[in-house]
C-alpha cells in the first residue's frame, strides 16, 4: 500500500521522472540529503530500475578526517490528498462437453492517500562541491568494494519530500462475482440440450485497510549519480542524463540475459528453459519450497530481500547482515528457510533468482492471488500461458482440464486481470485482450507461474517447454 501510494504520487506530481518513490517505509530514515543510494544494475530487460538506500553518506566514503556537513534548505512543497480508483467488469462464457458456465465479475478498488502538507529538503550542491574538492573516495571501503565488483552505480541524495504531520493511506476493495453453471442432457440424436441451471452463486468481498504514516516520513527523493575513477577521484553527475558508475572493466553478470532474446517483447523460450533446474529439486524439497514462497508472496519486503540475497549468492557474495537486521525474526526465519532449501548449487540458485526477480515485478494483486493458489492451478495456468506464446486466441477445447472448473477459471481470469488482461470468449475461441498491457507483463506473469509450477510438478511440468 505504501509503495503503491508513493508511486502514484510521483507519477502525478513529477511526470518527467526526476523523483523516485520510496517503496519501503523502513527506508525513510536513511533518506536524508547527502545519503548514499545504490542504483542496482538490471539483469533482465523486464526489470525496473531498483534503488537501495544504504546506511552511509558521502562523507563516510571519502578519505580524510574532516566530516562533510551538507547545507540543507527547507521549503513548502504542496498539499496532497488523492483518491485513485479502479472499476473492473468482466464476463466470460465457456462450454466444455455438456457443461457450460458463465462468470461475471464486478469490482471497485480505491486508494486514498492523505499525505497532507508536504515539505522538501534540498542540499546546496555548490557548497558540497566546494567542501569536497580534492577529496578522494576510499576505494577500500566495504561498500565501494561490493559495488565495484558488480559494476553498479552509487548515487547521492539531493532532495527529499516528506510529511509534516501524521497521515494515512487507505485502501478499500469491493468485489462481486456471479457464477452460473448449466448442465446439458444428450438427446437420442446425440445433440446437447440445456435444461436447467445447476448453480448460481454470488460472492461479495469487502476489505478496508488503513496504514498510519508518522510525521517526517520521506515519500520521494531525487539523486545525483557519482562517477568514480580507479584512483579514487570522483565527479558528481550534474547534467540531466549523465550516467555514473565505476571506471573499471564491466563485470559481466553470471546471467546470459544482457541481450534478452525477445521478439516484440515476447520471450522465445530461453528464460523458461533457465527455470528448468527447479523441476529437478527432490519432491519433498520442492513442496517445502513452494509453501515458503507462498508465504513470502504476500510480504513484499521479504520478497525484495530474498531477491537481493539470491542475487548476491549468484555473484558469489555474502549476505549483508545490516540489511537482514531490518527484517523481523519471522521474516528472517522464512528467508533463511528458503535459502537452506535451495542449497549452494549454482543451477537451482540461478533459476530461483530468475523466478523471484519475475515475481517481484508483479502487482500486489497478482501476488495475493498466487499466494492463495494450489500447485495444480499453477500447472494448468502455465499450460494455458504456453498457448499464448503462439497466439492470444486459442480454442476453448485446448483449455487445460483443471481450468474448465468454475473456481479455477475465475481465478485465472482474475490473475490475468491483475496485469490488465481480459479473458473473453469469441464463439468457441478464448481471447486474451491486452489493452495497454505490454507483452513484457505477460512474460513476467508467465515466468512467475511457470516457475512455481516447476517447483511442485517436477519433470512433468518441465516437459511443458
Amino acid at each position: 500500500m505504501f509503495s503503491k501510494a508513493t508511486a502514484k504520487f510521483v507519477r502525478q506530481v513529477d511526470p518527467e521522472g526526476r523523483l523516485i518513490h520510496v517503496s519501503c517505509i523502513n527506508d525513510s530514515k536513511k533518506l536524508v540529503p547527502m545519503a548514499l543510494v545504490v542504483k542496482r544494475k538490471r539483469i533482465w530487460i523486464w526489470q525496473r530500475t531498483k534503488y537501495q538506500p544504504t546506511d552511509f553518506n558521502l562523507s563516510d566514503l571519502l578519505l580524510g578526517d574532516e566530516v562533510l556537513a551538507p547545507d540543507v534548505s527547507q521549503a513548502e512543497f504542496l498539499t496532497y490528498n488523492s483518491i485513485y480508483g479502479d472499476k473492473l467488469m468482466a464476463t466470460l462464457e465457456a462450454e466444455a462437453g455438456s457443461v457450460g458456465l458463465t462468470l461475471e465479475g464486478r469490482g471497485t478498488s480505491n486508494l486514498l492517500s492523505c499525505f497532507g502538507k508536504l515539505r522538501k529538503k534540498e542540499m546546496d550542491v555548490k557548497k558540497l562541491l566546494h567542501d569536497s574538492r580534492n577529496r578522494l573516495v576510499d576505494m577500500q571501503h566495504v561498500l565501494v568494494q561490493q559495488l565495484e565488483k558488480r559494476a553498479e552505480v552509487l548515487t547521492v541524495v539531493k532532495e527529499t519530500i516528506f510529511t509534516t504531520s501524521a497521515c494515512s493511506v487507505t485502501q478499500t476493495k469491493k468485489e462481486k462475482c456471479t457464477f452460473h453453471g448449466m448442465v446439458g442432457l444428450m438427446d437420442a440424436l446425440g445433440g446437447s440440450v440445456k435444461v436447467c441451471v445447476k448453480d448460481s452463486n454470488d460472492i461479495e468481498v469487502d476489505s478496508n485497510v488503513i496504514l498510519e504514516i508518522p510525521t517526517d516520513t520521506v515519500i520521494a527523493y531525487s539523486i545525483m549519480e557519482l562517477e568514480i575513477q580507479k584512483d579514487g577521484h570522483y565527479e558528481i553527475c550534474l547534467q540531466p542524463g549523465k550516467i555514473g558508475g565505476f571506471q573499471a572493466d564491466m563485470v559481466r553478470s553470471w546471467s546470459s540475459h544482457d541481450s534478452l532474446d525477445v521478439v516484440d517483447g515476447r520471450c522465445l523460450g530461453s528464460e523458461m528453459e533457465d527455470l528448468s533446474p527447479l523441476a529437478e529439486l527432490p519432491q519433498a524439497t520442492g513442496l517445502a519450497l513452494f509453501r515458503k514462497l507462498k508465504d513470502i508472496l504476500t510480504d513484499r519486503v521479504t520478497l525484495s530481500q530474498l531477491q537481493c540475497e539470491l542475487e548476491k549468492l549468484c555473484f558469489g557474495e555474502q549476505a549483508d547482515a545490516m540489511q537482514l537486521e531490518e527484517l523481523s525474526h519471522s521474516q528472517n526465519e522464512l528467508l533463511s528457510a528458503v535459502l537452506d532449501l535451495l542449497g549452494s548449487t549454482a543451477a537451482p540458485l540461478n533459476a530461483a533468482h530468475l523466478l523471484v526477480s519475475a515475481l517481484e515485478e508483479l502487482p500486489d494483486e497478482s501476488l495475493s492471488l498466487m499466494g492463495d493458489s494450489q500447485p495444480e492451478f499453477f500447472e494448468a495456468f502455465s499450460s494455458m500461458m504456453m498457448l499464448t506464446e503462439k497466439s492470444l486466441r486459442f480454442p476453448i477445447q485446448d483449455l487445460p482440464t483443471p481450468l474448465q472448473k468454475e473456481e479455477a477459471l475465475h481465478r485465472a481470469e482474475r490473475l490475468l486481470s491483475s496485469i490488465g488482461v481480459t479473458l473473453r470468449k469469441d464463439r468457441d475461441v478464448l481471447c486474451l485482450e491486452t489493452g495497454e498491457t505490454t507483452a513484457v507483463d505477460l512474460l513476467v506473469l508467465s515466468l512467475g507461474t511457470h516457475g512455481l509450477a516447476l517447483i511442485c510438478s517436477g519433470q512433468k511440468a518441465a516437459s511443458l517447454y
